[in-house]
């Protein structure tokens, strides 16, 4: 009876023996706060001198995906080394593979995004809309109302970059060389699209960040949509009275859009629709109904490669008919995915895994700490928003969410506003900013918006008030 006893006690330290290992090694193995090591001086120099070059791109010319790939390697390859050495490389791997993953999801999702309005692009959706506003014959102060309305307006959907510069090459063909004109119009047009941007889980990086986080609901991000028209319309009613109220001359361009456009601009939609239908009610990650969005694009490619020639020959024997021939181009689907913006791809890839690095050594817990416990959340919340128009607001972003205080509703609505209009304070503060400067060179510039900061910053206070009166039940 003993030895039967002893038997099943030995029996059941065997069986029990793998997870009491496991949460022996779970006790000893957490994270190592590295602030003070060299180790840490290190990562944090050598994100701060790549990121210098990031600042540095348009004058060095040098690609801002470059540096922070870079500075990402070296970081996480000294703290394998690091955990390695102290027998813990498991920890390290675990670590960085989280950090991969989360990016892997955005840098999808927004690669499936790109393609879509790359697609637009290239069945010259854009260059119809542009055409239409140069044909009407708008005067200056209407084309600047309405510039700034559309890249309002599209921005939720497609991306800050793009909209900026279709609203600007508007600009630029109408107004021509009136400076000021020019000038007013680009930093309205900046100050929209990223406004635009706000509200919408679409409209820009930092939002989607926090909708794929789970932290934010997809229709609770437009209880921002107040407040971002807040933003966009009190600088532009300062600016109004400095433009020239003068009627350029119309133009008679017509430019048709190429077969499929329409049908793509729909899917476009079904897309977002089925993006959005599994997060909320399937429970999986919305980058699996945006991949599934890109195969609907892919078959309608298919659809319109094989049918191309015979569309041709019918169009061809049709003399009457009112589309030209030209708009019959064939469509293939790797065009679109080649031209997405890679180096902003890649970039949001350093990004991710430096700020990933930076965090697993501690440094963001300290700066949790300092902004969130001893600023208070709204203080540090609004303060993002001014460090957005000094570094990228993706890094200001990303370490929000890895540092993930704890903070109401309306605190993360908060953020994610502040995040995305904050860039507007400079024109190097955001893409479409950076971008305008040199589509407009010469005409839209660093002082040309620096000058209108102040009317800026009003807008910037103003929405920042209006979200805090209106959504309180989130706080």
């Amino acid at each position: 009876m003993t030895i039967n006893l002893k038997r099943l006690c030995l029996f059941v330290l065997t069986l029990l023996s793998p997870a009491l290992a496991l949460a022996a090694t779970e006790a000893v193995h957490e994270p190592i706060d590295l602030t003070n090591a060299g180790i840490g001086f290190a990562a944090i120099a050598i994100f701060v001198f790549a990121y210098l070059l990031v600042m540095g791109e348009e004058f060095i010319h040098l690609r801002k995906s470059k540096p922070v790939i870079i500075a990402a390697g070296l970081i996480w390859g000294m703290i394998g080394f690091y955990y390695t050495q102290h027998g813990m490389p498991e920890l390290a791997e675990h670590a960085v593979r989280h950090n991969f993953l989360e990016y892997a999801e955005l840098m999808l999702f927004l690669l499936v995004a790109m393609t879509y309005v790359n697609a637009m692009e290239e069945r010259r959706v854009f260059d119809a809309l542009r055409s239409w506003l140069i044909s009407k014959g708008f005067g200056f102060r209407t084309l600047f109302w309405m510039t700034g309305t559309l890249a309002f307006f599209i921005s939720p959907i497609a991306d800050n970059l793009t909209t900026a510069l279709l609203m600007c090459a508007v600009v630029l063909a109408v107004g021509g060389d009136n400076v000021k004109f020019v000038t007013l119009a680009c930093i309205n047009i900046v100050v929209a699209a990223n406004a635009g941007g706000a509200f919408s889980p679409f409209g820009d990086i930092t939002t989607l960040m926090v909708w794929q986080k789970g932290i934010v609901e997809f229709w609770t991000f437009f209880a921002l949509f107040v407040p971002s028209v807040v933003n966009f319309v009190v600088p532009g009613l300062i600016m109004h009275f400095a433009i020239p109220n003068e009627k350029p001359a119309a133009s008679n361009e017509t430019v048709l859009m190429h077969r499929g456009a329409k049908r793509i601009i729909a899917l476009f939609l079904v897309t977002i629709g089925t993006a959005v239908s599994f997060h909320n009610f399937l429970g999986l990650p919305p980058v699996i109904g945006m991949m599934t969005g890109l195969g609907y694009l892919q078959f309608l490619g298919y659809y319109l490669k094989k049918t191309h020639y015979k569309c041709v020959s019918e169009r061809a024997g049709n003399i009457e008919s009112e589309e030209d021939l030209g708009n019959i181009v064939a469509f293939d689907i790797f065009r679109p995915i080649a031209r997405a913006e890679w180096d902003t791809l890649f970039f949001f890839y350093g990004v991710v895994l430096c700020v990933g690095g930076l965090g697993f050594l501690g440094y963001l817990s300290l700066v949790s700490e300092l902004m969130y416990t001893d600023m208070g959340a709204t203080n540090a919340n609004i303060l993002v928003g001014v460090l957005s128009a000094i570094v990228d607001n993706i890094p200001v972003m990303f370490a929000v969410l890895t540092m993930n205080p704890e903070m109401s509703t309306g605190q993360w609505l908060l953020v994610t506003l502040t995040a995305g209009v904050g860039g507007s304070l400079l024109s190097i503060g955001s893409a479409a900013g950076v971008a305008l400067m040199g589509q407009a060179r010469g005409k839209y510039t660093f002082f040309g918006h620096l000058k209108w900061a102040p009317a800026i910053a009003v807008g910037y206070a103003a929405s920042i008030a209006v979200h805090m009166w209106i959504n309180e039940s989130y706080f």
